[in-house]
């Protein structure tokens, strides 16, 4: 596993443990002021409903891990539904995210166990949810 040294130890382990769980081919890394990143990773696997099979997935893991919540989690920015509705609220387009254009999913945790939810189930749940719509 490849250390960042200006990265708190678990972030740092929530990275590994993303590489470890999604294989990667592509995986950025932005180490923030404060010992926390935002990551970039894929491809990931979407849903049918989308036109766009694949995408990339990204977050700001914060410094505070694991008492803090990953959210908004962030997919690439073209993302259109097959039956050509709009994308809706939790899921909107036209942000950015690392400088590139993003559609953000909106998927707060607000009663998460900081013992049990990890960075890598987070994303999981997102996956899972955006995959459902």
């Amino acid at each position: 596993m490849t250390t960042t040294p200006e990265l708190k130890e678990a972030v740092q382990k929530a990275i590994d443990d993303l590489r470890v769980d999604f294989q990667p081919t592509e995986l950025r890394i932005e180490a923030d002021a404060e010992g926390g990143a935002r990551v970039m990773f894929g491809p990931i696997s979407l849903g049918p409903q989308y036109v766009q099979r694949d995408s990339w997935i990204g977050a700001h893991i914060p410094a505070q891990i694991p008492y803090a919540d990953i959210y908004p989690v962030f997919f690439r920015g073209d993302l259109t539904r097959v039956d050509g509705k709009a994308l809706t609220a939790p899921l909107t387009g036209g942000h950015t995210f690392m400088g590139v254009p993003a559609v953000q999913a909106s998927r707060r945790s607000n009663k998460r166990d900081a013992a049990v939810e990890t960075v890598k189930m987070k994303f999981k749940k997102v996956l899972v949810w955006v995959n459902s719509q």
